[in-house]
């Protein structure tokens, strides 16, 4: 029993081990973020209502059956409905029918409402996936931005180990009488304060791993990280295109410019709908009835003699013509053609801010990547140039003050390449997005 427990506590540990050792890829955060947001969740269920719209439009079409049937105790003097004769009595009669009707003609309505159904339904899953698609974006950046807090945390890191290291050599070129102590003191002052920018990183990193995890409505967050990776710029040949030209192609794939538009049909299929209302409805109906009286007297026929005796049938057409109603069908056509309009604006104001918000992106996108290449362009030079300084403090020909400058440039331009890295990174895949391509593909 005792091996059993420790050999059952060593699962229970090996998984919980593989557990919290998991690292999300971006994928798997998109995924995973699709498949649990609520809003999405909530889309969904506007999505099944409009499905159950588009039942009751079909529905429409089919005739409506209803049956009918009573019962009822009668003590007095009460007449015989099958001998036409008063008798004093207690009697019982039931009577039954089947009513059948169905719409023949009413202004074509019934077909504008199913049209109408069809394109709320359509509509409904543009609005899915504009949700889905801000969805991946939100998750695209807050991925990144666990990334870039990374690389930052690596740099500041690296950046202690090298002033330690700087440290340490200026103690012993201290005690050789080399450099004055006051170079010393000036390179812990830099490691004191990179000590402070270290735990500042750190932080910035754990929230933004919290953020991750909210958004993908996980709980854990102590255990939760993302997969790390030498994630380079992408390829992409999105930047040969005319702000123009991704522009144009972003009215095709967004879904917010289907949703406007579909609201147009929705708003004419409206309107149609209440023109039927003005029009003549012709239906037709169908009547089945029968009765039965029993009394205590025990003079009346049998129950099913009656049934059959006392059946009936009635069927006919009925027209329906609108003559005045209150204005009512009148003010609903107005109100359909301002509805009409004002989604034509809705329309015309999408395309507006999608065209500015297209040409805002390619400029980002375009001074991202000048303001990358130009911090690679810094690093190189930094690099030298503390290359040099460091020869010259080691050799007693610099002072800390001047050697401490220089550090903290090269310092500054490696920041500068990890944040401008990141940066044209996001605002690529923001280009990448209003063109329609996939947000997932970060190498």
């Amino acid at each position: 029993m005792k091996k059993i427990c420790i050999y059952i506590l060593f699962i229970v540990g090996t998984i919980s081990t593989v557990n919290a050792q998991k690292q999300w890829t971006l994928k798997e955060c998109v995924d995973y973020a699709l498949e649990n947001s609520i809003a999405i969740k909530q889309s969904l269920l506007d999505k099944q209502n409009s499905e159950l719209d588009k039942n009751d439009a079909i529905g429409s079409f089919l005739p409506t059956i209803n049956a009918s049937a009573s019962h009822s105790w009668n003590i007095g003097l009460n007449p015989n409905p099958v001998t036409g004769q008063n008798v004093t009595a207690t009697t019982q009669s039931s009577s039954g029918g089947l009513n059948v009707g169905v719409d023949i003609y009413n202004g074509l309505q019934n077909v504008n409402r199913l049209h109408r159904a069809n394109l709320a339904l359509l509509a409904n899953q543009y609005q899915l996936d504009d949700i889905k698609d801000n969805t991946s974006l939100q998750v695209v950046q807050a991925f990144l931005q666990i990334l870039f807090n990374k690389e930052s945390l690596k740099v500041l890191q690296a950046q202690y180990k090298v002033t330690m290291g700087e440290l340490n050599r200026t103690n012993e070129l201290v005690k050789e009488g080399v450099v004055p102590r006051g170079d010393a003191l000036e390179i812990e002052a830099n490691a004191a304060t990179q000590e402070q920018q270290i735990v500042n990183a750190e932080n910035a990193l754990r929230f933004s791993k919290i953020s991750l995890a909210q958004l993908l409505l996980i709980t854990d967050y102590d255990n939760f990280d993302i997969a790390e990776g030498d994630y380079m710029i992408p390829a992409t040949t999105i930047m040969n295109n005319t702000p123009k030209q991704i522009f144009e192609k972003s009215l095709e794939v967004r879904n917010n410019v289907k949703i406007s538009q579909t609201n147009i049909e929705l708003a004419e299929y409206d309107l149609k709908i209440a023109k039927g209302a003005r029009l003549p409805s012709l239906s037709g109906f169908y009547g089945f009835n029968t009765r039965y009286f029993d009394t205590e007297l025990g003079s009346t026929p049998p129950f099913f003699d009656q049934i059959s005796d006392n059946k009936g049938h009635s069927f006919g057409l009925q027209l329906s013509i609108p003559i005045l109603n209150g204005f009512r069908t009148r003010n609903s056509i107005k109100r359909s053609r301002v509805n009409i309009e004002r989604a034509k604006y809705n329309l015309d104001q999408v395309k507006i801010d999608l065209e500015a918000t297209v040409n805002q992106a390619y400029n980002d996108t375009r001074g991202a990547l000048k303001a990358y290449e130009a911090a690679e362009k810094t690093l190189v030079s930094r690099r030298e140039a503390h290359k040099y300084s460091t020869e010259r403090f080691n050799e007693g020909m610099m002072n800390s003050f001047d050697f401490s400058q220089s550090k903290q440039r090269l310092e500054s331009a490696e920041s500068d390449v990890v944040r401008t890295k990141y940066d044209y990174i996001f605002r690529l895949k923001i280009l990448e997005f209003y063109f329609g391509l996939p947000l997932t593909d970060l190498k």
